[in-house]
């Protein structure tokens, strides 16, 4: 089941909008206004955050101090902004919530996340610290090896993926590209 909540206004004139399809051929119900004819898209969101660990494999996780799921771990990430690109936002939220130091890496995981509309991206990043200064959205960031981390206090199921998917590759000494589908 997916979390929406429907347009109802067009954001164009303010007129109350019809689902329906549109007349340009298109094959989705889109919110349409029958006063000005201006079509609403409705788009997945982009989460987009990195994997930071040192070259000794110690993964960064930030504590959560803010909703959803506050006290909880999890990587560093965050909604993409306009007008960056998706690694420019992983590092900026990196930044943001951990205030920590990094060399961006490629991207290691895609995890389509349907049932609310997001797509969240993690990129690799090596660490060029252990010292770390966490934003006001961070209770506490710290390093964690596999057996250190806390697994059921993980906030989020895209995180908990993408860590299970990291320490795998670690012990085989092969980092892959993961694309993951979550309901």
């Amino acid at each position: 089941m997916t979390y929406r909540n429907p347009i109802q206004y067009c954001r164009a004139c303010g007129a109350s909008v019809a689902y329906r399809l549109p007349d340009d051929g298109d094959t989705r119900q889109r919110a349409v206004c029958p006063a000005c004819g201006t079509v609403h898209y409705e788009n997945p969101l982009n989460v987009v955050g990195t994997v930071p660990a040192l070259p000794d494999g110690r993964v960064l996780l930030c504590k959560r101090n803010i909703e959803p799921r506050r006290g909880k771990w999890t990587l560093p990430a965050g909604f993409m902004e306009l007008d960056e690109t998706t690694s420019e936002g992983a590092a900026r939220e990196t930044d943001e919530e951990a205030g920590a130091q990094i060399e961006m890496g490629p991207l290691f995981s895609l995890l389509n996340v349907r049932g609310v509309g997001q797509v969240h991206l993690f990129y690799r990043a090596t660490l060029l610290s252990d010292r770390f200064n966490p934003g006001t959205e961070t209770i506490e960031a710290r390093l964690f090896t596999e057996e250190e981390v806390p697994w059921d206090e993980i906030a989020f199921r895209t995180v908990r993926e993408t860590l299970v998917r990291y320490f795998a590759d670690r012990k085989t000494g092969a980092m892959g590209m993961h694309c993951i589908d979550i309901e």
